[in-house]
């Protein structure tokens, strides 16, 4: 950890585990380091990073004295912190143009993970993390993932315990006028969120996908993201028939004997078959999501044609299922 910590010091880039996916830091403060970032991720400069926090005492450092009088910061602290869960809010000057994408605003969250916690801790300051995978790929969960995207381009990865949520954070807007808004379903339901902000001016969810032209105002906000480098057609009724190599992807068990039986009355030759969970639990799928789309990945790219395809079917919509639907679905979508 003290190296670690000195390399994040020094203007270097570090991946570490969070409860959520592995992130890719920087110091949040230094401009520079921050740019790095981008140049390893691939990532375009209107797309916003989230600032990690190991105290809430760091929120006056990011957030303006006028977005910290908002009472639903602490609010939604007391509810969900440390936790999946990031608030976006007016920022301080001090955050670097690249961290906020050029935007008014920073998004920061306090995650539960003791190797994260322990890393911004020790580094002495606010770690500016997005996902540690190049722009618009799958999400990491594992050291393994983060070195098959970002070796060599990085200068350590962090481990510890591994991710239990497996899902981005939620990520919520509050405005200076109206309610909160959800901008990225994630780790937190939007049920819950709706709850706790019930006798605080509520919560709406905003568009999902952002409009072209329109600044990102969160990660994962682009139509086409999280998505594995084989391609991944999402299928309800009826098969592609144009598929004849795939691996299957289903909520449960139920569900990918079904989706068996459709690719193999197409007559497609199924290379690799999983399930999120062996009942439709949430919790579990989300978990597993990300790593099970790594392992059908790897066997396609392996072992498959040219023309080879992962087969999903949708995840039913509603508490966690939501993130894992806004995952496949955006995981499917064709890049722009």
């Amino acid at each position: 950890m003290p190296r670690a910590a000195a390399i994040i010091r020094a203007g270097g880039l570090v991946a570490f585990p969070t409860e959520t996916v592995y992130g890719l830091g920087a110091n949040a403060f230094d401009a520079p380091a921050v740019a790095r970032i981008f140049e390893a991720k691939g990532r375009p400069t209107f797309d916003p990073l989230i600032v990690h926090i190991a105290d809430r005492a760091n929120l006056a450092r990011l957030f303006t004295d006028h977005a910290l009088a908002d009472p639903r910061i602490a609010v939604l602290a007391d509810a969900f912190w440390p936790g999946a869960l990031t608030i976006v809010a007016a920022a301080r000057p001090e955050v670097p143009g690249l961290v906020r994408a050029g935007l008014e605003t920073v998004g920061v969250r306090l995650p539960r993970h003791e190797t994260a916690v322990s890393l911004i801790r020790a580094a002495g300051t606010p770690i500016a993390a997005p996902s540690a995978n190049r722009f618009g790929r799958l999400s990491p969960t594992t050291a393994d993932h983060v070195l098959e995207q970002l070796d060599g381009r990085i200068d350590a990865v962090l481990l510890g315990e591994g991710t239990e949520i497996g899902v981005e954070s939620s990520v919520v807007a509050l405005d200076a006028v109206g309610p909160a808004r959800l901008l990225r379903h994630g780790g937190i339901p939007l049920e819950d969120l709706v709850r706790v902000l019930a006798d605080h001016g509520g919560i709406v969810a905003a568009a999902p996908t952002a409009r072209p032209g329109v600044p990102l105002q969160a990660p994962g906000m682009t139509e086409s993201h999280y998505a594995p480098i084989v391609p991944l057609q999402l299928v309800t009724t009826s098969f592609p028939v144009d598929v004849t190599e795939c691996g299957l992807l289903a909520p449960d068990r139920v569900a990918l004997t079904q989706l068996e039986a459709l690719a193999t009355a197409a007559g497609a030759t199924v290379l690799a078959r999983v399930a999120l969970s062996e009942t439709l639990d949430p919790v579990v799928a989300a978990a597993h999501l990300f790593e099970r789309l790594h392992e059908l990945e790897a066997v396609l790219l392996n072992g498959a044609g040219r023309g080879a395809k992962i087969i999903a079917a949708p995840y039913p919509e509603g508490g966690l299922g939501s993130a894992i639907a806004d995952r496949l679905r955006r995981a499917a979508a064709t890049p722009q």
